[in-house]
């Protein structure tokens, strides 16, 4: 798998999130090797590029949908609430070669002024990762940053922003 799917991933996460009332279960099947997202050979292991998104997501996104409205094109958005409803994570996937700055207004709730910004990183969206190969695609963050009403998110990228709720 490359950072290209690994996008394609990240996208369809945001889409179960979106539609949890249909979707109650969704399965990652041939986890390891072949099309998997851990590859290995006979002494390393390493995340591929999708088992990089999947390893973010499963630690930094929420699990309480939120609704989203307004147009979002050309960046893939998810929104959701931590179990204990004290932070709020958004997930935005830009497959587009250029940064997007997008306007963000939240309702309901406040946003606490900090907020962390996690992300996938990759040279380019042909990036994967390779057993006892020191891994292109990596996890980083968090990089702390000032929660606006407009965001800025990098070309060919998966990132979570994470604010505390006050």
């Amino acid at each position: 798998y490359f950072f290209r799917d690994a996008m394609g991933i990240a996208a369809g996460l945001n889409e179960y999130s979106k539609n949890s009332d249909i979707i109650y279960m969704a399965n990652y099947a041939q986890t390891v090797n072949v099309i998997g997202c851990i590859k290995t050979n006979t002494t390393h292991s390493v995340f591929d590029a999708t088992g990089q998104v999947l390893k973010l997501y499963r630690h930094k996104f929420g699990f309480i949908p939120v609704e989203l409205s307004g147009e979002i094109r050309p960046l893939d958005i998810g929104a959701t609430l931590t179990s204990g409803w004290d932070t709020l994570t958004l997930s935005v996937v830009n497959p587009t070669w250029e940064t997007v700055v997008f306007p963000l207004s939240v309702s309901g709730r406040n946003t606490s002024a900090d907020a962390e910004m996690w992300g996938v990183t990759a040279p380019d969206d042909m990036s994967t990762n390779e057993p006892g190969r020191e891994p292109s695609v990596k996890i980083v963050g968090p990089e702390v940053l000032k929660f606006s009403d407009k965001l800025k998110v990098g070309p060919a990228s998966v990132t979570i922003f994470r604010s505390p709720l006050k």
